[in-house]
Order: structure tokens, then sequence, then C-alpha cells
């Protein structure tokens, strides 16, 4: 909503605007992941040690990432380009302080 001036008023929750936020059901699971992942650190240890000699450290290293992912969120991530798809070109200069 806005004003006669055409100006958003503080709190005003604007059509088609929804929470932000991730919903509460995906915040408790990462919490009771959480408590698992912390609260088991001794045989997390213990299977990635048994899956890595059963299988590689490399099959032990994504079962860790995959529970990680679970235990601390995402990093968003964005790829940069500049014109046409090519690199960024930053170009920095000086006013005159004259």
């Amino acid at each position: 909503m806005t004003t006669n001036s055409g100006r958003f008023v503080k709190g005003v929750v604007r059509p088609g605007q929804g929470k932000h936020g991730p919903p509460k059901a995906s915040l408790a699971a990462r919490e009771a992941i959480a408590r698992f992942v912390d609260g088991n650190t001794e045989r997390l240890q213990q299977w990635l040690d048994q899956i890595a000699e059963r299988d590689g450290p490399k099959a032990a290293f994504q079962c860790f990432a995959t529970v990680l992912e679970y235990h601390v969120p995402k990093l968003a991530r964005q790829e940069l380009t500049g014109t046409n798809q090519g690199p960024v070109e930053v170009v920095v200069s000086w006013a005159d302080a004259g």
C-alpha cells in the first residue's frame, strides 16, 4: 500500500509480497539436523571413516558435504559478466579537486 504521495508506508505489506526467509518447517528441520550432528560427532567420524575404507575418501567427503549442507545453509552464488557475456570491466576515475 502507498500513501497519496506514492511513498510506501513502513510495516504495510504490498500485494503479492510474501514473508521473507525460509518456512518454519525448514528451520525446524535444520535445527534438528544441527542437534543431531552436534550430539553425534564421534559417531559421524566413525561412519565417515567406514565409508572412506569401503568406498574411498571421495565418497566419505561427499557424505560429509551432504550432511553439512543441511547443518550450514548454502551461500548464494552469482556470476557477474560484462558486456556480451565478457569479463566485468571496472573503470576508476578521479574528479578534479581544483
